[in-house]
């Protein structure tokens, strides 16, 4: 079934829109603090071929370390600005900011765009076109760090595209169509917002980008996944520090979804086979089956890869055993408890969503 969807969404790579006026853009970015690479990051942003566009960089406090790097690319492009967003309009700082930067976008379109990563100039003409149609209200983009140069940024990026993404996919196939955003880059236009109620309405989530993608398929809008495939830059994140991110979207999905995480468990065909292996005594038939599982996976993988657009990631693939066991381990710990730690503060995540300071 993953397969079938992965290849779906290649074919629908290739799908195009009616061509009008594309209009002006608004590209609206919260930072806090300096990420690795980010001064190539951003710059990035400052540099698409779409006709007509801004760049709104937002911080919380004046002297953020990203000011410097930011004030920077404002001496450099007459169509980049920079916010200081001082008021806290609730507990999600990321879209407090944001609620600052849309109150003085100056186009009908707009992108929340993550600030950790990369972009080619094609990008926002490619995640805005979806938008011309009428009933398209939202559209968002797979994520991934095409080419990771350390463990901990492989492991993060395996996971994203041969685990999340095709379950992502799967989840759109099974619900009959997105209901749901990815978080790094959400294309959509103010008349969708107001229609929603507003960031208002999640600005006390965690999962945000989960929540704006269900209020505006309520709303009457469609959501669509994007063909672009975003370059989410880790650099040398850790292996703790990613399963500390994952544990945090682990919980967050299961008080998100609810019953449907604990479908995620029948997904570990390998450390099912493990056990096999060990209760069997290694058992010939046990080792094949699991020798075919194996290969199956690698396979799945390997589409996955290609299908992505990620040929960075086929070095790495000696390291899927272990990403299939951490995968575990987090699901096993997301599977109960509400803290989780999030940009320096640890947070309470209620059921459905809403955070609370721990």
């Amino acid at each position: 079934m993953t397969g079938v969807v992965v290849r779906q969404f290649a074919q629908e790579c290739h799908q195009s829109y009616p061509m009008v006026d594309p209009g002006g853009v608004s590209l609206l970015i919260p930072v806090r603090g300096l990420d690795e690479d980010a001064a190539t990051n951003w710059r990035s942003f400052c540099q698409q071929n779409h006709p007509q566009y801004e760049v709104i960089f937002g911080v919380m406090e004046p002297d953020d370390l990203a000011v410097p790097t930011l004030q920077e690319l404002l001496n450099s492009y007459d169509h980049v600005r920079l916010i200081y967003c001082l008021q806290i309009h609730g507990i999600n700082y990321q879209i407090s900011n944001l609620m600052h930067l849309l109150d003085v976008a100056r186009y009908e379109t707009i992108v929340f765009a993550d600030s950790d990563i990369r972009v080619t100039p094609d990008y926002l003409t490619s995640v805005t076109t979806p938008l011309q149609l009428p009933e398209i209200g939202l559209v968002t983009c797979g994520y991934m760090d095409h080419h990771p140069r350390f463990l901990g940024a492989a492991l993060a990026s395996l996971n994203r595209c041969v685990e999340f993404l095709p379950a992502f996919l799967l989840g759109r196939a099974l619900d009959g169509g997105l209901r749901f955003a990815l978080g790094p880059t959400i294309a959509t236009r103010k008349e969708v917002v107001r229609a929603w109620g507003g960031l208002e309405q999640v600005v006390n989530r965690i999962g945000s980008d989960f929540h704006m993608g269900r209020l505006a398929r309520r709303a009457g809008f469609r959501v669509e996944l994007s063909g672009y495939i975003l370059d989410n830059c880790c650099g040398r994140e850790s292996v703790p520090q990613v399963l500390q991110r994952e544990l945090r979207w682990a919980r967050t999905i299961r008080l998100n979804r609810g019953a449907q995480y604990y479908g995620l468990g029948a997904t570990f065909g390998l450390i099912y086979g493990g056990v096999l292996l060990l209760t069997t005594g290694l058992a010939v038939w046990s080792v094949l089956l699991v020798l075919v599982l194996y290969s199956l996976r690698v396979a799945q993988a390997g589409i996955a890869i290609h299908t992505f657009r990620c040929p960075g990631l086929y070095p790495w693939l000696w390291a899927l055993p272990l990403r299939d066991v951490l995968s575990f381990g987090v699901w096993l710990a997301g599977a109960w408890g509400q803290r989780v730690y999030w940009r320096g503060r640890w947070l309470v995540i209620q059921p459905g969503g809403t955070l609370q300071a721990s």
